[in-house]
């Protein structure tokens, strides 16, 4: 039987320390290159060489200041601080690829749908239809007052409201303008048929717009889109609306039993079940050996911050672990965070403890890790893969760009001699390449219900 084809995001961020805390301190890290378009142009091109799907942009609206209640070790260690807008990067990085994917973060709860909507199409128009959107709807009250509000939305309010500007952006993206009404007929100076074109009227409980979409449709019309929530809301969320579902687990068996229910929820929705590619965060240390490997590995913890990669979990949870000692259970806390975490690490019978927080932080992130020669890493690729029912990973960077180097000269050409990875990339859209369908969503998608016909009943 031919194995399952295993699907690769490089993950990064437009600042200098991501998830890996600490390794920017590394005498061979570039990340504090992040401000020259040229590092992410070279970044760019290495992916493409390594024919990996897409380049996964994360970003953070506020800054993280729930660890000793202070933003002091965020600045210090430059925890995703400062950090800059990841949208700007898509179409320089595009300029220079023909095929890498591009998918991009940006909080909803704090952009205008209607300005959104044509940032989104233009960065889809100049990739040539490489472009995804990461929907997340934040969970830092420091954002809330940065962007004038006293404190966030509570946790399940932040989706309700989700849910509405999803149904605004696929009314613009989908049914403002038909198929064909664009004609450029120079002859009878038509450049765009006025009957097929549409202004949309939405008034609905958060969001009141009536307007055109300002940019003619894409070649996706509709980004691929992502998700990453994993609370019981947030599940439902992407079930609705996601096409790929990022996660984070450090078992197999928890990982298999989230997979399948993300699945579950996509054909309660009515799609099908292998409509959501499910990618996995992951750390790789690879060397030309296991022992290089192991001491490529030593060499990186020694320069990592465990308690900078708290902190970041401090902000992610709502908690500040200052406050507790090293060997003192984590107790349960309401917090308007991110719920799914929040639950895991105050669950009494895990007994996570700050002491067990720091040691799985030891690269200075809480992603898992594989270590090893290229063999053995395919190995582990390959046996998650087929384990749990994910479909890739979201490759995290260490020491940069020299992990993502490695990965793709000594990872890469073992994964496609076994047949578990592409030797090369199918033609057509982000969408095409990662579903093998159309440019645009299929027609169970819940946006694909404001074509047209649905678009004008709605309007």
């Amino acid at each position: 039987m031919a194995k399952k084809e295993i699907r690769l995001n490089a993950f990064n961020m437009n600042c200098v320390s991501h998830i890996n805390h600490g390794l920017w301190t590394h005498p061979r890290d570039r990340s504090q290159d992040y401000t020259d378009i040229t590092y992410w142009t070279d970044l760019a091109r290495l992916l493409e060489r390594g024919k990996f799907d897409g380049l996964f942009l994360a970003d953070i609206v506020g800054v993280y200041d729930v660890y000793q209640g202070n933003t002091d070790l965020t600045l210090r260690e430059t925890i995703q601080l400062p950090v800059n807008d990841p949208l700007m990067l898509v179409s320089a990085m595009a300029a220079v690829t023909e095929h890498l994917g591009f998918g991009v973060t940006a909080n909803l709860t704090y952009e205008a749908p209607f300005l959104f909507a044509r940032r989104m199409s233009t960065l889809d128009h100049l990739s040539r239809g490489r472009v995804g959107w990461n929907i997340v709807t934040g969970y830092l009250d420091s954002a809330a007052r940065a962007m004038g509000l006293h404190e966030q939305l509570e946790h399940d309010q932040r989706y309700d409201r989700a849910d509405e500007f999803m149904e605004v952006v696929y009314k613009l993206w989908e049914g403002s303008w038909e198929d064909g009404a664009v004609v450029r007929d120079r002859a009878r100076r038509v450049y765009a048929d006025p009957a097929k074109v549409h202004k949309i009227a939405h008034h609905g409980d958060y969001y009141h717009v009536e307007g055109i979409h300002l940019s003619e449709p894409s070649r996706q019309r509709t980004p691929v889109l992502y998700q990453a929530g994993s609370s019981g809301r947030g599940q439902a969320f992407g079930a609705r609306h996601a096409e790929c579902v990022f996660i984070s687990s450090q078992s197999k068996d928890a990982t298999r039993k989230l997979v399948q229910s993300i699945r579950d929820g996509a054909v309660r929705e009515g799609r099908d079940p292998d409509a959501i590619k499910i990618f996995m965060g992951l750390t790789v240390v690879t060397g030309r050996t296991d022992q290089e490997a192991q001491e490529r590995f030593r060499e990186y913890a020694s320069y990592a911050s465990p308690e900078a990669g708290l902190a970041h979990f401090s902000a992610g949870t709502g908690i500040d672990f200052s406050k507790y000692e090293l060997d003192e259970p984590i107790r349960a806390a309401k917090t308007n965070a991110i719920e799914s975490l929040t639950k895991v690490v105050t669950q009494p019978e895990l007994n996570w403890t700050k002491r067990k927080l720091l040691q799985q932080l030891e690269l200075g992130g809480r992603y898992s890790s594989i270590v090893g020669a290229p063999d053995r890493i395919a190995d582990e690729l390959e046996s998650w893969v087929a384990d749990t029912g994910i479909d890739g990973y979201n490759l995290t960077r260490t020491v940069t760009p020299e992990s993502f180097e490695d990965f793709v000269n000594l990872v890469i050409p073992v994964l496609q001699e076994r047949g578990s990875y592409k030797r090369d990339y199918a033609q057509g859209t982000l969408r095409e390449k990662l579903f093998q369908r159309g440019a645009t969503l299929p027609q169970e998608h819940v946006g694909a219900g404001f074509r047209v016909g649905a678009a004008v009943e709605h309007a």
